[in-house]
């Protein structure tokens, strides 16, 4: 691990550049993520507007968050499973499924946030 002897600020503004260094290869290379941030855009302003207490803000609002958070975590896992062996193994496939379903849980997570908050104002 690079920078180990860095302390304090110095440890922390190391930290920060491998966090951005993170979210530029995710968005570079996973059409996914792409996505998710792109959507990410117009529905954070949208989720400030529509709620209409401080907690349903942080539900819409944090439910959206957490999408892209999760695909971060698929595409690590998958780039760990990629970087062992591109071969095909039952625990490979397994581990990119697993990661998949994580993130399918956390649209579906979403919606049904966004659902049981804006629904029922419309009804």
């Amino acid at each position: 691990m690079a920078n180990q002897n860095a302390r304090g600020w110095r440890r922390i503004l190391y930290a920060f550049g491998y966090s951005m260094k993170g979210f530029k290869a995710c968005f570079e290379l996973e059409e996914a993520f792409r996505q998710e941030v792109f959507l990410l855009i117009p529905l954070l302003p949208l989720g400030l507007w529509l709620g209409e207490t401080p907690v349903e803000r942080a539900i819409l609002v944090g439910s959206l968050l957490m999408v892209p958070i999760v695909e971060l975590l698929n595409s690590a896992i998958e780039a760990n499973v990629d970087r062992v062996g591109l071969e095909r193994h039952e625990l490979s496939g397994r581990a990119k499924d697993i990661a998949s379903a994580a993130v399918f849980s956390s649209i579906a997570f979403c919606m049904l946030m966004w659902g049981l908050i804006l629904v029922p104002k419309w009804i």
